[in-house]
């Protein structure tokens, strides 16, 4: 069977992967197949599962795949590590989409490679679970993201700290090129492997860069703006990545890696859920900075390639660095801003959204719930009961609720006109943590039913849902020191 993959990155110098078959499985069986998914990348739909599990465990190979698992570096909670590379995971080969894109298609959990740095390559069927739902969560939300085409369990065991059944992602990306695979080639002093992949990128993702006078230059302002646009996304709806290293930032500016992910629910600027994050380096507030801080090591990886003249480079390269935070924060209250229902722009909106966020933050207020109830009380659905209740102390909200119906009257839409931007900026449903946790426990124990429930609902994150409103609901006091765990 043939798949339609091309192989462009197979094409760059060997010292850029190496060649690696999947490892094969006990039993392979079809856990989720994404029919969705598969249609948009030609594959057939109505696959047999039978035929899905030999495919997406690494059992079979497609007869046009010519698997790899590519190089990379990293640093990683600040620390550098001069070769990370896949290590778990394998390129099966690209396929152009109905669109005439470019995707990856990439296995997760498939056995041993040479970048596996002593682990057994192998994935354990609950955090694969996990990469499913919350990729295609985010899909639905319209955050670019990584999507998942299937997870396939193994019908054998990983080791962990405890025994767990194991399972392999099928995992689709506009590709899997990283700041860290720069910096591999960087750390090597290989400039004319920077000079090799920076040219692929360009042609990939950033083929308008082609042309520039500085094509290095203006490949790093493009992946920059794409950069500022996603995170401004990411806190838009409250989701902290957990692991924001620099292997874990793709090129193509779309969310990639979904370890130690989680939603946020009480409202705290600094919320953490990973529990190797014992600083706080990735907390929701230090999203932005860590991610320009990212930006600054491909910047330094580029140098070489934007100018000659060490100093000039620094310069210039810096201007770009520099730039980030000017277009992430407009990004940001632009979302915000159509959180409370706005479209038009006054100077003193940021002072406003800022004041409501201190009054989440004091009443620890649900962020999802808060701005739904709002939309409600805006639309006329309800009063500012729903709202006021989740406030500790009402007065810190009724100031707040008279100024806000004051700036609305500025605002040129019509009430139909802003409940719909209200319903298209703030979800009611997003993966809250408590119910991922129920679900992938569910699962793990062989009972997918409250986990399809569960992706169904995600998967309509902008639409009232009055048979699932339990699924809007906070998670009980029990679950405020919840932690997530990169599941390696």
């Amino acid at each position: 069977m043939k798949l339609g993959f091309e192989h462009t990155y197979a094409t760059l110098p060997p010292r850029f992967y190496a060649r690696v078959e999947p490892a094969k499985v006990a039993a392979p069986e079809t856990l989720l197949f994404n029919r969705e998914l598969a249609a948009e990348l030609r594959i057939d739909p109505g696959m047999d599962s039978q035929q899905a599990a030999a495919l997406f465990s690494g059992n079979e190979l497609a007869e046009d795949s010519t698997p790899i698992a590519m190089a990379y570096a990293g640093h990683q909670f600040g620390g550098f590590v001069p070769q990370l590379g896949d290590g778990r995971a394998i390129l099966l080969g690209e396929i152009r989409d109905i669109h005439g894109v470019l995707r990856d298609v990439q296995l997760k959990g498939s056995g041993r490679t040479p970048f596996s740095r002593g682990g057994d390559g192998r994935a354990a069927v609950g955090p694969m679970l996990r990469e499913y739902l919350i990729s295609e969560a985010m899909h639905a939300l319209r955050i670019p993201t990584t999507r998942s085409l299937a997870v396939v369990t193994t019908g054998e065991q990983v080791y962990r700290t405890e025994i767990l059944p194991g399972a392999v992602l099928t995992r689709v990306a506009a590709s899997h090129i990283r700041v860290g695979t720069f910096q591999y080639f960087a750390a090597r002093g290989d400039q004319e492997g920077l000079k090799a992949l920076l040219d692929y990128v360009i042609e990939r993702h950033y083929p308008e860069a082609r042309n520039a006078d500085v094509p290095a230059l203006a490949a790093l302002k493009a992946i920059t703006a794409r950069q500022a646009a996603l995170i401004a996304d990411w806190m838009r709806v409250g989701f902290i990545h957990g692991v924001m290293n620099t292997d874990n930032m793709a090129l193509s500016g779309e969310t990639i890696d979904y370890g130690p992910c989680a939603f946020m629910d009480r409202y705290d600027p600094q919320t953490v859920f990973s529990s190797i994050d014992l600083g706080g380096r990735y907390s929701y507030t230090n999203q932005p900075g860590i991610a320009q801080w990212n930006l600054a090591r491909l910047a330094e990886t580029l140098l070489p390639l934007i100018d000659s003249d060490q100093a000039k480079s620094i310069e210039l390269a810096t201007e770009v660095i520099e730039g980030f935070m000017a277009p992430f924060e407009a990004a940001f209250l632009d979302h915000m801003r159509r959180k409370i229902g706005l479209t038009s722009a006054e100077d003193g909106d940021a002072d406003l959204i800022s004041l409501l966020l201190a009054a989440m933050q004091k009443a620890q207020a649900d962020f999802t719930l808060t701005f739904s109830n709002l939309s409600r009380a805006a639309q006329g659905e309800s009063d500012d009961g729903a709202l006021r209740e989740m406030f500790t102390t009402p007065a810190d909200i009724d100031g707040w609720l008279q100024a806000w119906r004051a700036r609305l009257v500025l605002d040129p839409q019509s009430p139909a006109e802003r409940a719909e931007t209200m319903r298209l900026a703030s979800p009611e449903f997003i993966p809250r943590n408590h119910l991922v946790e129920a679900a992938l426990q569910a699962a793990t124990a062989g009972d997918m039913q409250p986990f399809h429930r569960l992706l169904s609902i995600v998967q309509r994150p902008y639409d009232r849902q009055p048979d699932a409103a339990e699924y809007t609901q906070p998670p009980p006091p029990s679950d405020e020191k919840y932690k997530t765990f990169c599941g390696t």
